[in-house]
């Protein structure tokens, strides 16, 4: 199954970069891609970088936006992953990941469980945690664990995934530099964000794949100095193995093929499902030992 994800930069206003987004998914899928991957809210600017009500006008059209990325679902003949903002009731909004099946129909959405709050990733303001737990979503090219984002740092978020099925992990990511921090700091971080998400590969035995912004946005708020996405979207397979990793710059369409039997192979001779001691664990359920 040959995949293709979407790194891309925001183009300015929400027209102009669904309509690059538009072109490159045409691109992938005349290079014989099936599933096509989105990054985190990738129809607008990453808008939480400071607390202002007006965002949450972006998420009045989801509904179209649904009906919009189905249509070119169907189109382009592909298993399409995007990252919206859905509102659900006044005052009550998710980051929501819908997947669309190649006939343009919903074959399922996740809405984003672990919501951030930190300096410059405001989410908890937009966003209500996720209320319809970790279940994949069963497509034509396999059954996708997706996650979003902060969802990447959390080892029981991939391990319920894959108990429940799951036959690939996908994360639409949105994350990056500020400025200020030096390039030692910058390196950390950039190598622990892809050691955390190639150790999801090895625990589970499942491929990952993490699509993430490129490029420098600024705080429309002028509060903060701006982000610096950072990129480096990358598949990795189920022993975490690097199939295919981008740069911290460009726009890209990253493509990569995965087999789904390499999966049963790592597995029989890593057998970490088979030797979890489920008997011991019962203190993962709470939130500190003390």
């Amino acid at each position: 199954m040959q995949s293709a994800l979407i790194q891309q930069k925001f183009y300015g206003d929400k027209s102009k970069t669904v309509e690059a987004t538009v072109n490159k998914i045409q691109e992938a899928a005349s290079n014989g891609a099936e599933l096509v991957v989105l990054q985190e809210l990738h129809q607008n600017e990453y808008f939480c970088q400071s607390e202002d009500t007006k965002f949450f006008d972006y998420a009045a059209d989801f509904e179209a936006d649904v009906a919009f990325w189905g249509k070119v679902a169907k189109e382009n003949n592909i298993v399409l992953v995007t990252s919206l903002f859905e509102k659900r009731a006044p005052g009550l909004y998710h980051n929501t990941a819908v997947v669309f099946e190649k006939d343009g129909s919903v074959a399922g959405k996740y809405r984003k469980m672990h919501i951030p709050d930190d300096p410059g990733f405001y989410e908890k303001f937009y966003f209500t945690p996720g209320d319809l737990g970790f279940e994949p979503i069963q497509t034509s090219v396999g059954k996708l664990g997706v996650l979003v984002c902060w969802d990447q740092w959390y080892p029981e978020a991939a391990r319920l995934m894959t108990l429940k099925g799951a036959e690939l992990l996908i994360y639409p990511t949105a994350i990056g530099w500020f400025e200020t921090d030096s390039k030692e700091e910058k390196q950390r971080q950039l190598e622990a964000w892809i050691t955390i998400q190639r150790s999801h590969a090895v625990a589970n035995g499942v491929p990952v794949i993490s699509c993430n912004r490129v490029g420098f946005e600024a705080d429309s708020s002028g509060v903060m100095a701006g982000i610096r996405f950072w990129g480096n979207s990358f598949v990795c397979g189920a022993q975490g193995e690097m199939l295919v990793h981008a740069d911290d710059e460009n726009e890209t369409i990253l493509y990569a093929d995965i087999e789904h039997s390499r999966t049963k192979e790592v597995r029989d001779i890593w057998p970490f499902l088979r030797d979890r001691r489920i008997d011991a664990y019962e203190h993962i359920l709470k939130r500190y030992c003390d």
